[in-house]
């Protein structure tokens, strides 16, 4: 056993640490096995040496975060802990991001992992960006944050948002009411995404006047989006024609983010999904990137990671068991 002091200049620093009722450190603790107890401006460490020196260094990373006003949560501890445990920590210091947007109320949205800035920044420098990844790491929530920043600083003058709607797994049949009234459902997390930015009035408002369109894929056909933010949303149940199609509607001074999931696919088997096509094509062409997340850059629920981890467990099983026996 071994006990290591990390001085802490001011006890508002200790607070942001620890958090609300200690969760934050409590984590730390269970996760290296370790003691940890503040006495006036001393944090004292204790443990197994190895524990010990990865518990210090989590709790370095989290004071320069905290330091740089950021405010730390269950989310930015687990992922802390897991760039040490990797001997990625020298990266943490990249989460102090910029805000990429306010939301209605006066909530900041900054990025939360490393695949998330890099997702933000090839937004930034590209005209179309591929952002791939499972469920919950924030893809379609980060580029409606991006759009609605570039139109309220005038860069584009529409934001469009588009998905195909394909059911998932389930045939709903006949849906009642109006053509509006049926696609809704199928554009729900786009809606969402944008109520929490603008606000219901404000969204409202935007959309009298056209500055936000937020429709199926088929509404884009035959057109020609200029001066636009266009998002394509789950585009893994995109078929290499619609892919083809969307990609073709680009004009000038617009940019494209295209989000999806290629472990989530509900087109009927034997149709290719657009997605996974578009990222084999497209990946060599200036002005264009893909950017894959991974099982660390879910900010959801932990047991949404630990789902995500889980599946590809058995699936990477599952094909090792259907290859041939080596004789």
């Amino acid at each position: 056993m071994i006990e290591q002091i990390i001085n802490i200049d001011r006890m508002e620093q200790a607070v942001a640490l620890f958090g609300t009722f200690d969760e934050n450190i409590k984590l730390i603790q269970n996760e290296y096995m370790v003691s940890v107890i503040c006495r006036g401006s001393e944090l004292k460490v204790t443990g197994e040496a190895e524990n010990v020196s990865r518990a210090v260094r989590v709790i370095e990373s989290l004071l320069a975060l905290v330091n740089r006003g950021e405010a730390l949560s269950d989310q930015n501890v687990r992922y802390c802990m897991s760039l040490v445990n990797e001997g990625n920590e020298h990266r943490i210091e990249q989460l102090a991001g910029d805000c990429i947007c306010i939301t209605s109320r006066g909530k900041p949205v900054k990025p939360k992992t490393l695949g998330q800035k890099n997702y933000c920044s090839a937004i930034n420098k590209n005209t179309i960006t591929l952002g791939i990844g499972p469920a919950g790491t924030g893809k379609t929530y980060l580029a409606v944050a991006m759009a609605v920043t570039a139109f309220r600083a005038r860069e584009i003058n529409r934001i469009i948002l588009t998905r195909p709607a394909v059911e998932a797994g389930e045939k709903l049949g006949f849906l009642p009411g109006d053509l509006q009234s049926k696609v809704d459902p199928y554009l729900r997390p786009l809606y969402d995404a944008l109520f929490d930015m603008l606000g219901a009035e404000t969204y409202q408002k935007y959309v009298e006047r056209g500055n936000i369109e937020v429709a199926p894929l088929a509404y884009m056909r035959g057109r020609t989006l200029d001066d636009s933010f266009i998002i394509l949303d789950e585009a893994q149940n995109t078929t290499p024609e619609q892919m083809k199609m969307f990609l073709t509607r680009l004009g000038f001074n617009s940019k494209m983010v295209i989000t999806g999931d290629i472990t989530q696919i509900d087109l009927p088997g034997g149709v290719r999904s657009g997605l996974k096509e578009a990222a084999r094509i497209l990946r060599n062409i200036e002005g264009i990137e893909c950017v894959s997340f991974s099982a660390s850059d879910v900010v959801r629920n932990k047991l949404v990671q630990d789902i995500i981890k889980a599946y590809d467990n058995a699936q990477a099983r599952a094909q090792q068991n259907k290859k041939p026996s080596q004789k």
